[in-house]
């Protein structure tokens, strides 16, 4: 047989930790993801951690080693443009997708944001490092087209764009979030130089309280999961397509991490917001006003039809608003056997448990 060595020369295995809720994010505090993998002698690294020569593969995935479960925009933009990735899961964590406004703007609702000044990120170095612009376009529309409204129907605001929204690489568990940077046009808005704001996260709803900003728009009190595709909704768990082809357990393994770590998050609903809110930057009372008193219940990947069909959704809004190289074809682009094989074993593991 041969060695793990003799395979591949991949010996250091890394994932992305953006401030969101993430089972794979869980698993690697809990410790699991070292327990797992320490063995083979592999070792597990937070991309974020790493040197910037090697952090920056967060938007383009040219890393074999790289597990990156974060926002959908860098993914499919790197995608497009050709990187060697494969879709081994999604996640639909709703997280307080808000249009904010100031209390004296008069907007309480989708309809009165016509005519008025709604801010919108500029494009940034690139396609994926141009999410912010990505998010507030997607969240107007959404918002705009609840009262039969386009974009052509408000007065579009460039304002600064910041990836430090949902990846800064000197984003790690303990630093002082109040050091993180406003959301894109909060300043803005208080400075009644826009009207209107996109926002999304317990982070911004902090961020909101402090500016004096209030909820013109609950985009996450929509019934229709449609309504609230974006950057985040869903979630893709990616990884290197040359990573799967050689080294399917590896794979396999991680994503059994990650389905025990939603499990044990079911019944472990304190310990879970503690990490979550050191994960995202904010307290306990931000995790659950972002992310809902369920958010325990909330993390568990699949790749079933609606799933797909609300990423590919979020593709062709990407694609005609040119974020795109080229579309995505989401059912290709989706590896299921990983997947279906680590629910398989963790299944094998509770029946065996419960035997025991």
């Amino acid at each position: 047989m041969t060695s793990v060595s003799e395979r591949t020369d991949v010996n250091q295995l890394w994932y992305t930790r953006c401030p969101v809720p993430t089972a794979s994010g869980l698993a690697y505090n809990l410790g699991w993801l070292d327990e797992a993998f320490s063995p083979a002698g592999l070792s597990v690294g937070v991309l974020q951690d790493a040197p910037p020569e090697i952090a920056r593969h967060h938007f383009d995935h040219q890393l074999v080693g790289l597990f990156r479960e974060g926002g959908n925009v860098p993914a499919l933009v790197a995608r497009s443009e050709g990187a060697p990735t494969r879709l081994i899961g999604l996640t639909w964590i709703d997280e307080w997708q808000s249009i904010l406004t100031r209390p004296d703007s008069g907007i309480s609702g989708p309809a009165d944001l016509r005519g008025r000044r709604v801010a919108i990120p500029g494009w940034a170095g690139s396609r994926g490092t141009s999410f912010p612009r990505a998010m507030a376009l997607h969240g107007f529309v959404n918002a705009l087209k609840l009262a039969d409204l386009t974009l052509d129907d408000v007065d579009v605001v460039e304002v600064g764009h910041s990836v430090e929204v949902e990846s800064r690489v000197d984003r790690a568990p303990g630093n002082d979030p109040s050091a993180a940077a406003p959301w894109p046009g909060l300043t803005h808005l208080a400075d009644g130089l826009v009207d209107a704001v996109y926002v999304k996260g317990a982070r911004s709803a902090e961020q909101a309280r402090e500016f004096g900003a209030v909820v013109a728009i609950d985009l996450d009190a929509t019934t229709e999961r449609s309504s609230r595709v974006n950057n985040g909704t869903p979630r893709p768990i990616t990884v290197h397509e040359a990573l799967l082809a050689e080294r399917p357990e590896i794979v396999v393994q991680f994503l059994v991490e990650t389905l025990r770590a939603s499990t044990w998050a079911a019944t472990h609903v304190d310990e879970l917001r503690a990490i979550l809110g050191r994960e995202v930057g904010s307290g306990a009372e931000g995790v659950i006003a972002a992310y809902g008193e369920d958010v325990h219940l909330s993390l568990t990947p699949t790749l079933d039809g609606e799933r797909l069909a609300l990423l590919d959704q979020q593709q062709r809004f990407l694609h005609d608003h040119g974020f795109l190289a080229s579309r995505v074809d989401v059912a290709s682009w989706a590896a299921y056997e990983p997947l279906a094989e680590a629910a398989r074993l963790v299944g094998e593991q509770q029946d065996g448990a419960s035997v025991r």
